[in-house]
């Protein structure tokens, strides 16, 4: 089969169209004209590349390893990124012997053994919805791209405290610990492989000093994984507003020394009856403190969004792994 000058000048074309696709985010798009590239071109290992990191950012597992394996094999010769990608297709699957084949083709040190790796690989920051609102939480890595949650996230998120998470393998950026004195990598989260049992609770206090929310966050009860002070650590809006709970925007609300006795509460917890005890013993035992809400929102998992390329972060070089 011959190709003439009006077949290459359509190839070209339509492989501008699904580059542009991709570059603006919109992924499926990008799919379908990598696709029909690949149905005239089945051994061009650069669009297996490409629809395989599509089909990644979109969590389509499944699609995304067939065509880094497949890459790998025209190719007949190890290359990082596809080694990279296909890990993280594979621990998406749940398919651990594939998962462990790729880390150690890179030189990562995992031990022998089948299924999940689990380690303790230290503290990252991991973006939620990237594609989204993208709010920041901390986790602990568990493994190559495995991390579980330590934060109680929003509840618009659609995550809960302690998920599962799968992250990307490269960083996106750095963030400042809470010490000030290091900052530790962001990753951005690609899918929930096993939702926790902790619900997010939100709970409106007031109390006159920090001493009385320490109090609360190393309260250890059954039921009750985490108690966060969002008011410290949520800046972006007045949740108190959101939930229609009684409270005040003026000084009334802080004290002398500039500590603001409204506090809003995330709660990661099992049941709302051990968050109710929780608050309740917590308000019994000290002056000034009072409880003025609980709330048990829904959490919604997003959709994702294709109108941005969310993948590209502070620290993107131009590459595509």
């Amino acid at each position: 089969m011959t190709h003439t000058d009006t077949d290459r000048t359509e190839d070209t074309e339509l492989e501008a169209q699904a580059y542009a696709a991709f570059e603006r985010g919109d992924l499926t798009q990008a799919t379908q004209r990598f696709g029909e590239l690949l149905a005239q071109r089945p051994a061009a290992i650069h669009l297996h590349y490409m629809k395989g990191l599509a089909h990644k950012y979109l969590g389509e597992w499944s699609d995304s390893l067939q065509h880094n394996l497949r890459a790998r094999a025209l190719k007949g010769e190890f290359e990082e990124s596809l080694a990279w990608n296909a890990g993280i297709a594979a621990t998406g699957l749940g398919d651990w012997a594939e998962a462990r084949r790729q880390w150690k083709q890179c030189g990562i040190d995992i031990p022998d053994g089948e299924g999940p790796i689990e380690r303790d690989l230290g503290v990252v920051s991991i973006r939620l919805n990237p594609w989204g609102n993208g709010e920041t939480v901390w986790a602990r890595r568990i493994d190559v791209v495995r991390a579980r949650l330590l934060n109680v996230p929003l509840p618009e998120s659609g995550h809960r405290l302690f998920d599962i998470v799968l992250h990307d393998g490269a960083s996106t950026g750095r963030r400042r610990t809470g010490d000030g004195d290091r900052t530790a990598p962001v990753f951005n989260a690609l899918d929930t492989l096993a939702q926790s049992e902790f619900r997010t609770f939100v709970a409106f206090v007031r109390c006159a000093a920090p001493e009385d929310l320490d109090e609360l966050a190393d309260a250890t009860l059954p039921g009750i994984g985490h108690v966060e002070d969002w008011t410290r650590s949520v800046v972006h809006y007045c949740l108190r507003c959101s939930y229609g709970a009684p409270h005040s925007h003026d000084d009334a609300a802080a004290t002398a020394k500039g500590w603001k006795t409204e506090r809003n509460l995330g709660i990661g917890a099992q049941g709302k009856a051990a968050v109710v005890r929780l608050l309740e013993e917590w308000a019994s035992r000290g002056p000034g403190r009072h409880v003025d809400g609980i709330e048990a929102p829904d959490c919604t998992p997003q959709e994702r969004h294709q109108d941005r390329a969310w993948w590209r972060g502070d620290e993107e070089d131009g590459s595509d792994d």
